[in-house]
């Protein structure tokens, strides 16, 4: 049965997923009460990784919120590309890091799928980084976790959360295109 917290985690998720899309600051503070209420839920069924993952989101979102606002030189933060060292160099620490964070769940809590909610905080952390820097790469990251964490949701019941995962692979498509277009159109000349 869905709970009245997991409808509301999404409706205000759903609102803050779809402004960062946008390319629109106001997904930020949306992004802190949303994931307030996620890790509340996620507690409740055992998903450890998700909750740590949750208060990850609150403080990135308020660093994230300041970041676009202010950018680099006091003007708003441009949409840019990463370079492709340092994609791989996050790729690469965000595998290690699910193996150990995974194989500590599984050791030491009753954690459901271990590994795979570790690869879901691991790489929504890369998602997230690259999102805070307005980096146009954020999307394909994004695209990673919403595949895997729409079965893993699925597994536990939190099917509301599961079909909306799968509106937020489509955002995130949609949104890599939206955003590569505003890349695009910032680099014409004035």
């Amino acid at each position: 049965m869905i709970s009245p917290l997991e409808i509301a985690a999404n409706a205000v998720m759903t609102v803050s997923i779809v402004l960062s899309g946008r390319n629109n600051v106001h997904s930020w503070w949306l992004g802190v009460v949303g994931c307030s209420m996620f890790a509340a839920l996620f507690y409740s069924v055992n998903l450890y990784a998700d909750v740590a993952l949750q208060a990850f989101f609150i403080i990135t979102c308020l660093i994230g919120w300041l970041q676009w606002v202010r950018g680099a030189g006091g003007a708003a933060l441009p949409i840019s590309r990463a370079r492709l060292q340092a994609l791989l160099w996050m790729a690469g620490i965000g595998v290690v890091a699910t193996a150990a964070y995974g194989l500590m769940l599984q050791a030491y809590t009753n954690a459901y799928a271990p590994f795979i909610d570790s690869a879901v905080l691991m790489f929504s952390i890369v998602a997230q980084l690259l999102l805070m820097g307005r980096r146009l790469e954020t999307w394909p990251f994004w695209l990673l976790v919403n595949s895997v964490s729409v079965p893993l949701y699925a597994s536990r019941g939190l099917y509301l959360t599961a079909v909306l995962y799968g509106a937020y692979w489509l955002n995130a498509l949609a949104s890599w295109f939206f955003w590569r277009r505003q890349m695009q159109a910032q680099a014409l000349p004035a």
